[in-house]
């Protein structure tokens, strides 16, 4: 079987690998000595943080012929290595869950961004298409004859006109009409009586 490793280093890096004929007991401390290493030193450079995920996962096909292996029935000449502790109960395989959070925060980060820009939709200017009510105070934000018109408290020094819904449809002499989209169906005309200060 053969196990994998990566060493990543802020300008160079090293592929690392263990091959060898192993007994069961061997091969798994082997796989766990390698991942555990490879989660802790392998994302220090910038390709790193995308070679070490596919790392650990190509030791995902080690692991399966690990498990396939009978366990050892006669101890061979020497005793076989310790397997240890499994490698998220080591302290490289907590540690090596922060790059990893990151690196699945990131992967998700782009399609979440997508989602929520196709929800949201693109920016309108919100108050600037806001319906107007007769009655109701706004000010002009824009030079006329351009219309950018927000609403105001009647009382504030900032109101500038008083919207009016004319009941014959033409606005007296002196006030301005408002643009159609200000009526709320955009049909409805609206006019706008000068306030004075």
């Amino acid at each position: 079987m053969t196990v994998r490793g990566h060493q990543g280093m802020l300008v160079i890096m090293r592929f690392l690998r263990r091959r060898g004929t192993l007994c069961r007991t061997c091969a798994l401390a082997t796989f766990r000595d390698m991942q555990a290493d490879t989660m802790v030193e392998g994302w220090w450079g910038p390709l790193s943080v995308f070679i070490t995920p596919v790392t650990l996962l190509i030791n995902l096909g080690a692991l399966s012929t690990v498990n396939r292996i009978p366990a050892p029935v006669v101890p061979g000449p020497r005793p076989p290595l310790n397997p240890g502790k499994p490698v998220f109960r080591r302290p490289q395989g907590i540690l090596a869950l922060i790059p990893l959070c990151l690196v699945g925060l990131a992967l998700l980060a782009v399609p979440l961004l997508i989602v929520l820009g196709m929800l949201v939709g693109p920016d309108d200017g919100g108050d600037a298409t806001t319906p107007l009510k007769a009655g109701s105070c706004v000010r002009n934000d824009a030079t006329w004859p351009d219309q950018d018109l927000k609403p105001e408290d009647c009382g504030s020094s900032d109101a500038r006109f008083r919207v009016l819904a004319p009941p014959d449809g033409s606005c007296a002499s002196g006030d301005y009409i408002a643009y159609a989209q200000y009526g709320g169906d955009g049909d409805t005309s609206l006019c706008l009586h000068p306030l004075k200060r």
